[in-house]
């Protein structure tokens, strides 16, 4: 029995998640692989080295497979048409733009503003952008995101508008950060996540990616990718 192959795993992780909001266990990919727990464990491994996805700290689980992930991280994601009864937890607000974007479906964003805790509730979609007033704060420079990919997500968060954002980076993370509109970050994922779940998908490349950020106007040395 060989070590299955790593697209064929990747690709079972994000159908799983994109079926039924959850990651596959290692057992259910072995059993799908028709391999071993070990093998599958050595793939996954194989797979977070190349930045395919995230597994957890003990490294026997999948964590992040982004635009999905298999905890709650401040965002829940659910279709805009209620006969749809799935659900996804937001990795963060860029994230959970990418659900939408992937799954090509229009989607609600339910979250809350970190300054003043207000609910923030609103349909989006590969077609329909944010409300215009809302802010996304990004915590750390692009060079650094896959330092702590999960803490870089944790902290991309949404608020009420730019005011607020500012407000708190001033009482929490004086000097750091970049903030920009909601729509920006919701234009940028769409193509970054777009082809997420296409049968044909390839790895973007740096200077593809670098491109999406420039075309969103986010440019300067905090949007230089690694």
């Amino acid at each position: 029995m060989s070590a299955p192959d790593a697209r064929w795993v990747r690709d079972l992780v994000y159908e799983a998640f994109a079926a039924e909001g959850r990651a596959p266990s290692v057992g259910e990919l072995a059993r799908r692989t028709q391999s071993t727990a070990g093998d599958v464990l050595g793939v996954l491994r194989d797979l977070a080295e190349a930045h395919a996805l995230v597994l957890t700290p003990d490294g026997d689980a999948v964590r992040m497979a982004h635009p999905f992930t298999s905890a709650p991280m401040a965002f829940v994601v659910t279709p805009v048409d209620g006969h749809d009864d799935r659900r996804w937890w937001g990795g963060c607000a860029w994230d959970s733009f990418g659900i939408g974007a992937a799954l090509h479906l229009d989607v609600r964003i339910d979250t809350a503003c970190p300054q003043c805790g207000t609910h923030l509730s609103f349909p989006t979609g590969p077609e329909i952008p944010p409300p215009a007033e809302l802010a996304v704060r990004f915590p750390r420079p692009a060079e650094q995101w896959w330092d702590d990919v999960v803490g870089t997500c944790t902290m991309i968060r949404m608020f009420c508008d730019r005011a607020h954002a500012g407000r708190w980076t001033a009482d929490n993370a004086p000097g750091s950060g970049h903030i920009t509109d909601a729509t920006t970050v919701w234009r940028l994922a769409q193509p970054w996540y777009g082809d997420r779940l296409d049968p044909g998908f390839r790895p973007h490349s740096r200077e593809h990616n670098q491109a999406l950020l420039e075309e969103c106007g986010l440019t300067g040395p905090f949007w230089r990718l690694p």
